[in-house]
């Protein structure tokens, strides 16, 4: 699988897409509480186990971790099937894959656009980048929608299910037809993350490919 491919999996999961425990919510207006734990949130980590169906190029199975440092920072590594990162440094993004010996590195702003990442790890002005509403209640959980106001971010929509204080999981829709679903575990909101989970420098060797 090239690194284009792969990293437009690790884009539409991730990254980005990372899925958040919520202290202290209330339970009256799920995009309120959304809102609420975006400006409380610091920074976060977790592990994650990802699923992805539909489309023509990408499906199957992932996990590893994640960590966000708002605002706009970032890590996210798969550690199975395949190993590969991604990290954004606020500046700029890195996508690095070890077997191909490859990276890409963009301009985060061009590359965030009204993705995932951009609405758990970027700035409080979600309601800039998205339109959200609530979507009822599923699976014990209320969730809602998050759709981008720009129309190249290669996403459709975005689900986050709130239940009490936790937030559930996303549920991640793109313009390919693939669906992908996010479960995180072991999370840990506003505790200590390391700078240099937020730093990429190019190994001796790699290709980089500025894009």
């Amino acid at each position: 699988m090239s690194l284009a491919l792969r990293s437009k999996q690790l884009v539409s999961g991730g990254l980005l897409a990372i899925t958040l425990t919520c202290a202290g919510m209330a339970n009256a207006d799920p995009v309120t509480d959304l809102k609420t734990w975006l400006n409380e949130t610091r920074t976060l980590k977790a592990d994650f186990n990802q699923t992805s169906t539909g489309g023509a190029a990408f499906g199957g199975k992932s996990q590893g971790v994640m960590a966000i440092a708002r605002p706009g920072k970032f890590r996210w590594s798969i550690s199975k099937p395949y190993t590969q990162l991604m990290v954004g440094d606020g500046a700029r993004i890195w996508l690095y894959d070890p077997e191909l010996k490859q990276v890409i590195v963009r301009k985060s702003e061009k590359a965030l656009g009204g993705s995932p990442a951009a609405l758990l790890a970027g700035d409080n002005d979600v309601d800039q980048r998205f339109s959200l509403k609530a979507d009822g209640e599923h699976g014990g959980a209320q969730w809602v929608i998050a759709e981008p106001r720009q129309d190249d971010t290669g996403f459709v929509r975005i689900r986050i299910g709130l239940a009490g204080s936790e937030l559930k999981g996303m549920i991640l829709e793109d313009s390919f037809g693939q669906t992908t679903t996010l479960v995180f575990s072991h999370v840990i909101r506003n505790g200590d993350v390391s700078a240099g989970l937020f730093r990429f420098a190019p190994p001796a060797g790699a290709d980089v490919l500025k894009q």
